[in-house]
């Protein structure tokens, strides 16, 4: 996976996935811009809870409520992506679920160990 601060990368339009599902190339705010600050925690896991998500034990989903096909699992990202999150809570409007290999609405999935939605 390779990041871009160029939103005219033309690899971004490409939509080109790997064998994980995930992209081949990810946009990212410049490290001048990270610099700035963040209007949120840098947080750098969140959990698959599904759609009106909350905090979820990804070891026991069953208890949660979760709709649609929410499968708790627990997914990494790497600091350019967690602290691009952190200084624009809304740059992205999907995200990548590791669990069921594809990219959902950020709405989706929470902040490991908080109540937060991701992007909010």
């Amino acid at each position: 996976m390779s990041l871009t601060t160029d939103r005219n990368d033309p690899r971004l339009k490409e939509g080109q996935k790997n064998e994980t599902g995930q992209h081949e190339i990810y946009l990212v705010l410049s490290d001048e811009e990270r610099a700035k600050g963040f209007v949120r925690p840098v947080r750098n896991k969140y959990v698959h809870v599904g759609v009106g998500g909350h905090e979820t034990d990804p070891n026991d989903i069953s208890k949660h409520g979760m709709t649609g096909n929410a499968c708790g699992a627990l997914t990494s990202m790497g600091q350019a992506l967690s602290e691009t999150y952190a200084r624009d809570p809304k740059f992205y409007g999907a995200t990548f679920c590791v669990g069921c290999n594809k990219h959902l609405p950020v709405e989706e999935f929470v902040w490991d160990g908080t109540n937060g939605i991701v992007g909010s």
